[in-house]
């Protein structure tokens, strides 16, 4: 019998070719560099130095760009993996001088210890290993560093129901091996592993809903660059309050080994 990893692996290769073809397209990338622009603004001070980074679910390996276009950091060492074939190779060619290998997250250990780790949009693949391995992921953290997280969330009835309906649906998406988190349940999961939270920011709102999921929804990603900035600064009025809290399917969270 195929479990669930196994069958979320499986489900990922037959995907991985449109994810990454699709996550190049220029409207999704300006709404992905304001998102951390806007993220890490004010943060700067935190990772102002050279730091050690894990990339775990890597993908094609966008948290190592993302720390270096936008957190101020300078990677003196980087190591990524992933438990796709294809998106471990799309990540080599990225960055052919770095460790990036196969492995499954349930199953990592390390002797390394990292300043920051980085996970973009991956936990929710393997939902029902959560809580063990967040605790995987802080054991390799040093005493006081970082973890960089973003995930599908959802904190309102109606984006739950909304979010459930399409990962049924939508052949993008395998319903029985991946869903979006309650925030507060993720949050506890997040004290539970031995993380404080230092900042939360809740970016999926209109924007998001356009312009995030190209591969998923290509006919919702239409517009000009002017339509991505002028919704996304819409969107801003909300992103660090009760409303955005509430009605974002997205989060994305700073939170610190104590």
């Amino acid at each position: 019998m195929v479990n669930d990893i196994e069958k979320q692996k499986e489900h990922f290769e037959s995907i991985a070719d449109t994810y990454h073809k699709m996550r190049q397209e220029k409207k999704h990338l300006l709404l992905k560099s304001l998102m951390w622009a806007n993220f890490f603004d004010k943060k700067k001070h935190i990772f102002n130095r050279k730091i050690s980074a894990l990339e775990p679910m890597c993908g094609y390996s966008e948290g190592k760009k993302i720390l270096e276009s936008y957190s101020g950091a300078d990677i003196d060492y980087y190591e990524a993996f992933d438990f796709s074939e294809k998106m471990v190779s799309f990540a080599k060619s990225n960055y052919p001088n770095s460790n990036i290998y196969l492995q499954d997250i349930t199953k990592f250990q390390s002797n390394k210890k990292f300043d920051v780790i980085i996970l973009i949009s991956s936990l929710h693949h393997v939902y029902r290993h959560t809580q063990d391995v967040l605790k995987r992921l802080n054991s390799s953290l040093k005493d006081g560093g970082f973890f960089i997280n973003c995930e599908p969330t959802h904190n309102f009835f109606l984006t739950q129901k909304i979010r459930e309906k399409i990962y049924k649906e939508h052949n993008f998406f395998d319903d029985n091996t991946e869903q979006g988190y309650w925030l507060d349940e993720l949050n506890k999961m997040y004290k539970n592993a031995g993380f404080e939270i230092v900042d939360q920011f809740y970016p999926g709102l209109l924007s998001y809903i356009l312009y995030y999921n190209p591969d998923a929804f290509p006919k919702l990603n239409k517009g000009w660059d002017f339509t991505v900035k002028f919704l996304f600064n819409l969107d801003r009025c909300f992103m660090r309050n009760f409303i955005g809290k509430k009605l974002s399917f997205f989060t994305i969270s700073l939170l610190r080994k104590i």
